[in-house]
């Protein structure tokens, strides 16, 4: 035994252990050795169920304080790297300027991109930096990063490197994904299957940096057509790395079904998915993600099939999908109730669309429930009841963070 126990006790704990309900223990601790969840339970059971030459391990003890207790939130889904920021488009849409309208009048992704060109690594370090702690104090321990608004080997390069940075600099998991396909860029005017085979080049290096752990691209009229998508995900299967997608936000081109047959981690946005899309995805395995941040903050009318998802046993998670021109948003917690007001769902799925089901549209299986064998990251709340992470809004009852098996200070 390498290395001695800490105990965890007088804690409410939200175990999520199984596929129903919430998983509830009264009275509960948690034994962690390290990074690792090694027991849970009641308090009254250590005793137990827990060996005694591993009870005479337990090094240090914390007092939890009755608090509400879960695993840490997997924000799955950020464009949290950038430069500048789009008030200006907000006001446009106000106006009556749509999403697209504005991206054709060379506004949108475009313009952050040459935000971000512009900004040094250090500014773009920083900014992002802010933003991570920013969702840290509300509970998120592992956060997805995409590039894609650099748009250039040298700039994805930059947001990718400023994404493993946060990773190795603050008390959380990052995990970097490659969008280079998020728009065309202007020296590529009018010349997208160039731009596509440009990224597709791109890649070998970037991922031979250590720098992607996952391929995402933009499906859509404003983006790329399915056949351009293809592309980039044979790109990425030939390098062995799994693949996501921005598929039906805005229109149904097919992607979810063009991503199921690659094994897609996720499909994201998803307001105009089919029913063919809807199975293709179940069979696959592959995670919806639904981002009523954007949802809200476009105005959009178009529901994803929330009840068809549930019906066809489609996992659902959330996600802020931070971003500056469509989804500005710096709360998981609102994203939980979001899901709920907008999406209706309940609170127990809100809950394991930012645990168990945001780290399964990550790849990770390592977290997400409060059971033997995962990572110790959890959540202390002040809070009765785990249906009030998604009932409150405007306030954050995130009193304590436990990150890797170690209290962490946002």
């Amino acid at each position: 035994m390498s290395a001695d126990l800490v105990l965890w006790r007088n804690a409410r704990l939200v175990t999520l252990a199984g596929e129903r309900d919430w998983g509830l223990v009264e009275a509960g601790a948690l034994l962690t050795r390290g990074a690792q969840i090694e027991w849970a339970g009641a308090l009254v059971d250590l005793h137990a169920e827990v060996p005694a030459a591993l009870r005479a391990r337990v090094a240090a003890e914390h007092d939890l304080g009755g608090a509400l207790v879960t695993p840490g939130l997997v924000d799955c889904h950020t464009h949290l790297v950038y430069g500048g920021q789009r008030a200006r488009e907000f006001e446009l849409r106000l106006h009556g300027a749509s999403y697209e309208d504005i991206a054709r009048a060379g506004g949108g992704i475009r313009s952050t991109v040459a935000a971000t060109r512009a900004a040094s690594d250090d500014a773009l370090f920083a900014s992002a930096h802010q933003r991570a702690l920013t969702l840290m104090r509300e509970g998120m321990t592992t956060l997805e990063v995409k590039s894609g608004y650099g748009l250039a080997l040298e700039h994805e390069r930059r947001c990718l490197a400023t994404a493993r940075r946060l990773g190795n600099e603050l008390p959380l998991t990052v995990r970097t994904t490659y969008l280079a396909a998020h728009a065309v860029p202007p020296e590529f005017d009018g010349r997208p299957d160039d731009y596509v085979d440009a990224l597709c080049g791109w890649l070998p290096a970037l991922n031979a940096e250590g720098l992607v752990d996952a391929v995402d691209a933009f499906c859509e009229r404003i983006g790329f057509t399915p056949g351009q998508t293809r592309r980039v995900f044979e790109a990425a299967r030939a390098l062995g790395l799994p693949v996501k997608l921005h598929a039906e936000q805005l229109s149904d081109q097919g992607g979810a079904e063009l991503a199921a047959q690659f094994g897609a981690l996720s499909c994201d946005h998803l307001e105009h998915l089919s029913p063919l899309g809807e199975h293709a995805m179940r069979a696959a395995g592959t995670v919806a993600v639904l981002l009523p941040g954007a949802f809200y903050f476009l105005r959009d009318t178009q529901l994803p099939p929330v009840a068809a998802l549930r019906q066809a046993g489609v996992p659902m998670a959330l996600a802020t999908d931070h971003n500056p021109g469509s989804s500005p948003a710096l709360s998981l917690l609102l994203m939980l109730h979001m899901g709920c007001t907008l999406f209706r769902l309940t609170p127990e799925e809100a809950l394991r669309g930012v645990t168990v089901n945001g780290a399964l549209a990550l790849g990770l299986t390592d977290r997400g429930r409060l059971v033997a064998g995962q990572r110790a990251d959890f959540v202390a709340w002040e809070l009765e009841h785990p249906n009030e992470l998604a009932y409150w809004f405007g306030r954050n009852p995130c009193a304590r963070v436990v990150f890797g098996g170690a209290l962490r200070d946002a």
